[in-house]
This record gives structure tokens, C-alpha cells and sequence, in this order.
């Protein structure tokens, strides 16, 4: 249980007084326009098409408004952020400018040292481990939680696993915020273990180990010790077996990962022993669903290039890019910046988030041109709009003059 006078979930009752604050920092005038226009604009030979489901989420509103909230109610005292509160640098710029402070998480955890009984913590919308929330309790500081209801549903699969005796197989990245959070939860029951995954590569050194034709135990130990709960061993926790994912994950891997295991034990063990040790549910959250759809949609018109906007670490975004990238030229951008109109360059993301490049040449100098346009769902509509006009920019066009 929390003091309910130190732990607030749900805001302060101060959304009227910040919303003209948030609608100037990021409201943007061509999401507007293209929304209206039937998500398309065309000016001249360019032609912009914005998927129907894009930018913030719901989850990342409420993280953002209550971060907001929570400045404005606490004018005079020290707050402090564990981590980002999304994975979008100009949001988290935004807070950094209002004075929150930025606490840095390491391998045990987030470093409280300096934080005071008299202080406000505010919890990311990824979440914090149970280790960082408990260490938080004990401090009797002010926690606001902006913890996403669709992690907290991924939790409390987790949770359930742990309880009846199953391993919690996670789809995720081991090293993200989130997948961290997730996967502590199977501490609140003895003998709770985990173990992340994260591609369908891993997942099937996990497939061919149920069926006893992969690595050695030791192998399989040394391979994922980082990605597995401690004194891991797979002879013992992948008997029982519950999948379950980060929300941001591809959504189609995710089922395909839980239908491969799903198959291996029955391969190995028979139908009846993987109706009993075998569990799987989508916990992929339903606003990454609907941009992927939204973007999978936006795909089968005709597109000669797409733009990904959204922080390079956000897992979601990165998803989203991979989708495109299957199926038309793909450049995974931070921002409008990216886009750099004199000398006809942009900059984007490589082979891995880590690994920014710049090209050329990207949009064609002359003659008609289709660009398809997403954003990851910690993206502000007036970093999408800055970015849309960017891209007429390119062309010599004053997008919000000529449409």
C-alpha cells in the first residue's frame, strides 16, 4: 500500500491551468490542415500523406500533462524525474527547461542519493522497477506515477505468471525502461523468473532447447544471463512457460513468437502438456496496434519515399520504421532538423538507433513526388508539422501559404 498524501496517479485537477501551455509547446498547424484534408496535402508536384493513427498516445499525454500538473503544483519544491518521462527529446528538453531534474538509472537501479523526504519523484510513463519504487516509498518523498495503463496490464500478466509458477517470457528489450519494470514483477512471488527475447531469433534458441535440440544448459545460460532473472536455469523455468511483451514491440512477431514456443512444447511434450504449461496473451498496447495497422494501410498506396518521425530510442518508433522499410524507402528521423532543405541532405538513423547517417539525394529534384509520413507515439504534432514543412521546403514550397 501507498500514503495516499505522498502517491498520486491521477493528476491534480490542474489540467485547465496548463492546457494553453501544452496546446503552445506542442499544438501544430499542418497536422491540423492535414487532418482536415483528408490526412493528404498537395501543393504543386508534392504530395504528403500522413497515416490516420500517428504521434501521441493516450499513455503519453497523460505522462506529459501530469508532468505539467505536477510543476504547477509544486512551484517551490525540488522535482525530480526518474529517467525520461517518453522517449522524445524535445519533450524531455521542455521539462529540463522548467527545471526537473533527470535522474540517471544504472545497474542497480536509479541513484536517489539527493533525493530529500520534501521532494516530488515523478515515475516515467514506462514505469520503474520494484526495487526503485520500494526505495522510493521508504524515502517518504512525493511519488506522481504516470505509468502507462498498458504497461500496467502487461504487468499484472507478468504477475500472474510468477504466482502460478511460470516463467515470463518477454518480448522486449532487456536493457529498455520498460521491459525492466515488466520483468521485476515477477519478484513479488518466490521462485519468480524471467527470461527476454529479442527477436524471433533468440526465440527459437528457446524453441530448440524446450525440444532438447539446441544449446547446452551452459551455453544457454552463458548466452542470456543478461536477459534472465538471476540463478536462471532453463532444465527448470522453461517447463511452465507464459509469454508476454513490451507494448512497443512489432505487434506480428510478438504472436509469432508466442505461437513458436506454443508449438515446440507440443512438439516435445504433446497438445495436453502444452494446454497446462503453456500460456500466451497480446499484450502489445492498442495504440501501437493502431498506428502499425495505420502505417500498414498507408503502404499500399503508391509512395516514393516515407518518413518515420521520432527519438531514435523509442522502440515503438523504431518499429514503426521497420514496418516501412519493408516496403518503400525508409528514413527514421529525430526531428524536423533532420531534413536539411540548402544542401538537399537528411539525416537518419542507420543500421542500428545508435547509428545516424546522412544522404543525399533522398527526395527527387524534379517531377511529381509522394511522401508518406508516421510518427512514433511520443512525437508532438508541431515536431510532425515542422518536419511536413520541411519536406515542401524541398521543392521551394511554402506549404501552409499554398494549401
Amino acid at each position: 500500500m501507498t500514503d495516499q498524501s505522498t502517491y498520486y496517479r491521477k493528476g491534480f485537477g490542474l489540467k485547465a491551468e496548463i492546457e494553453g501551455t501544452l496546446s503552445a509547446d506542442y499544438s501544430g498547424q499542418l497536422v491540423d490542415l492535414l487532418r482536415a484534408s483528408d490526412y493528404t496535402l498537395v501543393a504543386g508536384p508534392v504530395t504528403v500523406r500522413l497515416a490516420r493513427e500517428f504521434g501521441f498516445c493516450y499513455g503519453v499525454e497523460r505522462a506529459v500533462d501530469y508532468a505539467y500538473q505536477t510543476r504547477a503544483k509544486f512551484p517551490d519544491r525540488r522535482i525530480f524525474l526518474a529517467g525520461e518521462i517518453i522517449h522524445n527529446p524535445h519533450v524531455n528538453t521542455k521539462l529540463r527547461q522548467m527545471g526537473i531534474v533527470f535522474l540517471q538509472s544504472g545497474d542497480d537501479g536509479f541513484d536517489f542519493s539527493g533525493v530529500q523526504p520534501e521532494d516530488v519523484v515523478i515515475l516515467p510513463a514506462f514505469g520503474v522497477t520494484i526495487g526503485d519504487f520500494e526505495r522510493l516509498r521508504a524515502l517518504g518523498c512525493v511519488m506522481v506515477d504516470t505509468t502507462c495503463g498498458s504497461v500496467l496490464n502487461v504487468w499484472k500478466r507478468v504477475e500472474t505468471y510468477a504466482r502460478d509458477g511460470f516463467t515470463s517470457l518477454i518480448h522486449g528489450k532487456y536493457y529498455h525502461e520498460e521491459t525492466r519494470a515488466t520483468a521485476s514483477q515477477v519478484a513479488k512471488y518466490p521462485g519468480g523468473a524471467y527470461l527476454v527475447v529479442r527477436n524471433m531469433e533468440q526465440a527459437r534458441d528457446v524453441c530448440d532447447y524446450i525440444e532438447g535440440t539446441g544449446l547446452s544448459r551452459e551455453a544457454f545460460v552463458a548466452r542470456y544471463v543478461k536477459q534472465a532473472s538471476p540463478g536462471f536455469d532453463p532444465d527448470v523455468h522453461l517447463v511452465k512457460v507464459g509469454v508476454a511483451n513490451q507494448t512497443t514491440m512489432l505487434a506480428r512477431e510478438s504472436l509469432a513468437i508466442g505461437e513458436e514456443v506454443g508449438l515446440a512444447m507440443a512438439r516435445r511434450h504433446g497438445a495436453e502438456y502444452r494446454a497446462t504449461h503453456f500460456r500466451t496473451f497480446d499484450t502489445i498496447c492498442s495504440a501501437t496496434q493502431d498506428r502499425q495497422d495505420a502505417v500498414n494501410a498507408l503502404l499500399e498506396e503508391p509512395l516514393d519515399v516515407m518518413l518515420v518521425i521520432g527519438g531514435y530510442n523509442s522502440s515503438n518508433t523504431i518499429s514503426l520504421a521497420a514496418l516501412c522499410a519493408e516496403r518503400v524507402p525508409t528514413y527514421h528521423i529525430a526531428d524536423s532538423t533532420a531534413i536539411d532543405v540548402e544542401r538537399g541532405t537528411i539525416r537518419h538513423a542507420g543500421a542500428t538507433p545508435h547509428d545516424e547517417v546522412e544522404t543525399a539525394g533522398w527526395l527527387p529534384a524534379e517531377g511529381p513526388v509522394r511522401v508518406g509520413l508516421t510518427a512514433g507515439a511520443s512525437t508532438p504534432n508541431n515536431k510532425i508539422g515542422e518536419a511536413v514543412a520541411r519536406v515542401f521546403r524541398m521543392r521551394g514550397i511554402d506549404a501552409v501559404g499554398s494549401v
